[in-house]
């Protein structure tokens, strides 16, 4: 998803910026007839959602080796963003780009006519603010489409209950997704997570998570101008808002969230959180600007969150483990390289610190935001089982988990969250672009915020 002024930028781009904004997704076009491939086994996109991570995807997606593949179809609900991404990526794939005009779709319904372009065994690509995964996802099974959607890919208890269904569905239909938690497609991750498994830490008690840095994103967003479009205003604003997005805190924190419950193996069972906002001026977001969360795994092993959203202040972009035998660096200034070293004893040092380190990935990390997409393709073209839908969406509920603590002031369980947990935009498989938005701001242009203790289970 795109910065509002540059619709080129790539999902890369975006991250390694700790930025971008995003257009959502979905749209509405015209019936247009069934695409086929020129060639028999090229493999088709359909790109929802052309912001600065759409594009990173299906750049990705189109540098695999592994068969043709071409992107036909288009959509968004924002013009300019879909006319900037297919600049940019006709300037570059020139001849795997074939999205005529009338395979241009803009308004809530056009997923629709962009996943009609495709035939089974081609790939739908979700890279809208995750308010409208479930709704997309749940259209492409019906479809026999396979999948790529980004994280997270639910915001809340009530979306992951349904995500979990629509999991089950693509499962039974033998559909491939994949999921952009591409932390999980890194090689140094991998190595650093099968020493673990084979007892090189000993038993894993504590894990610690940070991702302490300035404004990110649209995290902060000032008054919504004069004679705007709520709805796309906060859409376009969406990591302000947390019925599209969860907030900062699900958008960006979810990452370092996953890779550490991937090295213990293991879901949190409950979580206890704090958090606040100063320095607001006159944004109307609904974030917090700081984050402290403590996860507890069944075994009473902890989880330790550190989040923050202020400028000039003390930066950290990391994930460690400890464990009874030693420590490791999980990953160190960000999503790649991940830098993974063990420790002798618990003084972990940095990167560049070869102090008391027993090991270390000692070879040229792949990226795996092109790795996440070579795994993808290679399953679907020998049809392997590959979903990972349901540990996406496990992901996604232990990071919302975390979040509602904060923001609720509450001890919040798996099942708290699941069973009880507020649903932020019910009725989002309806919007148009004539709806009123699913929160309205006040006379003075302000929303509601999280008020911890005064709400009970409710964020807001």
């Amino acid at each position: 998803m795109s910065d509002s002024s540059n619709g080129g930028l790539t999902r890369r781009d975006v991250l390694k910026a700790a930025g971008g904004l995003a257009a959502v997704s979905a749209l509405a076009g015209v019936n247009i007839p069934h695409v086929h491939a020129a060639e028999s086994n090229t493999i088709q996109l359909a790109l929802i959602g052309c912001g600065g991570r759409g594009t990173g995807a299906v750049e990705d997606a189109l540098q695999t080796k592994a068969g043709p593949v071409k992107l036909v179809a288009m959509a968004d609900v924002f013009d300019d963003k879909l006319k900037g991404c297919h600049g940019h990526l006709a300037k570059r794939f020139e001849k795997q780009i074939d999205v005529p005009d009338d395979r241009k779709f803009i308004g809530f319904d056009g997923y629709k006519k962009a996943i009609d372009c495709l035939k089974p065994g081609d790939v739908a690509i979700f890279t809208t603010p995750p308010a409208f995964r479930w709704v997309h996802f749940g259209y492409a099974i019906d479809k026999g489409v396979n999948v790529f959607m980004e994280k997270p890919v639910t915001v809340d208890g009530p979306s992951t209950r349904r995500m979990l269904k629509l999991a089950e569905d693509s499962e039974k239909k033998k559909l491939k997704v994949g999921v952009g938690l591409m932390c999980r497609h890194s090689a140094a991750r991998t190595e650093l997570h099968k020493r673990i498994k084979d007892g090189e830490l000993g038993e894993i008690m504590l894990l610690r998570a940070y991702r302490m840095q300035g404004p990110v994103g649209t995290c902060f967003t000032g008054p919504m101008p004069k004679g705007q479009n709520e709805l796309l205003y906060q859409i376009k604003n969406f990591h302000s808002f947390l019925w599209a997005s969860g907030g900062c805190f699900s958008d960006f924190f979810i990452h370092n969230i996953d890779e550490c419950c991937w090295m213990k193996d293991a879901w949190p069972v409950s979580a206890k959180a704090t958090g606040g906002r100063q320095y607001r001026g006159n944004n109307v977001d609904q974030n917090f600007d700081h984050y402290a969360v403590e996860y507890t795994f069944a075994d009473g092993a902890k989880l330790e969150l550190r989040g923050q959203n202020i400028s000039n202040t003390w930066s950290e972009f990391a994930s460690y483990a400890h464990g009874t035998k030693g420590a490791a660096l999980i990953s160190d200034g960000g999503h790649h390289p991940a830098y993974c070293r063990i420790y002798k004893g618990q003084n972990i040092g940095s990167r560049r610190d070869t102090n008391n380190v027993v090991w270390a990935f000692g070879r040229a990390e792949p990226d795996p935001y092109q790795t996440e997409w070579d795994d993808l393709i290679e399953a679907i073209r020998k049809d392997k089982p590959y979903n990972e839908v349901k540990r996406g969406a496990e992901a996604s509920l232990v990071t919302a988990m975390g979040r509602m603590a904060a923001h609720t002031g509450q001890l919040v369980t798996r099942d708290i969250i699941l069973e009880q947990g507020q649903e932020f935009a019910p009725d989002v498989d309806k919007l148009t672009l004539d709806s009123d938005a699913p929160l309205k701001a006040d006379a003075e242009g302000k929303y509601p915020v999280p008020e911890p203790g005064k709400k009970g289970l409710r964020e807001y």
